[in-house]
Order: C-alpha cells, then sequence, then structure tokens
C-alpha cells in the first residue's frame, strides 16, 4: 500500500482543466512528430495525465509547434536530452503566447501513482516508496513537460530522453513515449526541426 506522506489530493483534473479552458481528455491518443530526420510516433498517456495530454493536445490545433526547432540538445555519454516547443528566451514564444487561451506559461506538475485514483497536482514525488509506484518513469523515448519551479511545467516546452533515467522519476510530468521512431530521435541535432505535430484520427 502506498503511504501518501501526508499528501491529501484535494484537487481533480476537472478543476485545472476548466481553469484553463481545456478539453480534459481522459484517454490515450496517438501523435505524429514529423521532423526532418523522419516521423516519430508518440502515444499520449491521457488517461494518467488528462491535464498535461490536453493542454498539449491544444497547442497542436494551435499549430505552435509547427517549424519549431529542437533549440537544445544535451548530450551525455549514456543519454540525450532533446527539448522542443518555443523556447520562452526566444521572441517568438512571446507572440504566439498571445494566442492561447491560458494567461500564464505554466500548468501544474501531474504525477500518478498506480494505487491513486487521481494524479497528485503541484506535487513532486520523492518518497521511495512512492516513486517505486509511478505509473510512469522515465524509459527511452519518454516525453515530458520542460518544468518552470518545483511544482508547475511549462505549457509549451517539452523534452524528450533517449534511455531510462531512473534520477529524474517524480519530478516532471511524463504524459507519453515514443511507440515508432526511437532511432530517428537520437539521430536529431540542434538544427533539426518540427515541421508539424498532428493527432492520428
Amino acid at each position: 500500500m502506498v503511504q501518501a506522506c501526508n499528501f491529501k489530493n484535494r484537487i481533480s483534473s476537472d478543476y485545472y482543466c476548466q481553469k484553463f479552458k481545456l478539453s480534459c481528455i481522459k484517454g490515450n491518443k496517438i501523435i505524429y512528430f514529423k521532423t526532418t530526420k523522419g516521423d516519430i510516433e508518440v502515444k499520449l498517456f491521457g488517461k494518467d495525465n488528462p491535464v498535461t495530454v490536453s493542454n498539449f493536445l491544444e497547442n497542436i490545433d494551435n499549430n505552435i509547434y509547427v517549424n519549431q526547432k529542437f533549440y537544445k540538445i544535451i548530450n551525455y555519454p549514456q543519454i540525450s536530452f532533446i527539448h522542443g516547443g518555443i523556447n520562452p528566451k526566444n521572441k517568438l514564444y512571446i507572440e504566439r503566447n498571445q494566442t492561447l487561451k491560458k494567461t500564464s506559461p505554466s500548468i501544474p506538475l501531474e504525477i500518478k501513482l498506480k494505487e491513486e485514483i487521481k494524479p497528485r497536482y503541484n506535487y513532486q514525488i520523492k518518497n521511495p516508496s512512492e516513486i517505486e509506484n509511478l505509473v510512469n518513469t522515465f524509459e527511452a523515448g519518454s516525453i515530458a513537460m520542460v518544468k518552470r519551479s518545483n511544482k508547475k511545467s511549462s505549457s509549451t516546452e517539452f523534452f524528450f530522453v533517449t534511455s531510462k533515467i531512473p534520477e529524474l522519476d517524480g519530478r516532471y510530468s511524463i504524459f507519453g513515449k515514443i511507440i515508432k521512431g526511437l532511432d530517428l530521435l537520437k539521430k536529431i541535432k540542434k538544427d533539426d526541426y518540427i515541421k508539424e505535430v498532428y493527432i492520428s484520427n
């Protein structure tokens, strides 16, 4: 049984979906990244991360990832971090963010434990026994939102990882995973970009 360390999950996904005017998708979705290296197929975990996924799908509908570069690539011997989305240091972020419904460039950190009905919001998982019960952990091809603070995720920026990285588990909203095209992800360089992202019918 998961010990919640006195955590009380009073806020539901519906609250945040209403706050940010999101559709609140609660089912898994398949999306495709068309990149300069080829197409990457990604499964989004809407069942476990409805707010994060709904926000991401709205960004896709708003075409904010069209022709956006992978603006930061961090390479280590065993793992790479590939950052995409709208870099807030770029003036394009300010211009495009004006078209979004959200008034803040942040959404809540959203993390789901196996034995809990609702995701936890604005709460990092640090207890080792809770980390063992995370629904989603960092594996090859995981996609997560960049963080704005310990309790908030960016509403537009995301990153992929190319292998397992348990050191980050419980600290980021992991909201999907590559199911086809991991080999292409590993070839992406800083000059590569996203041509478009679209949702499977």
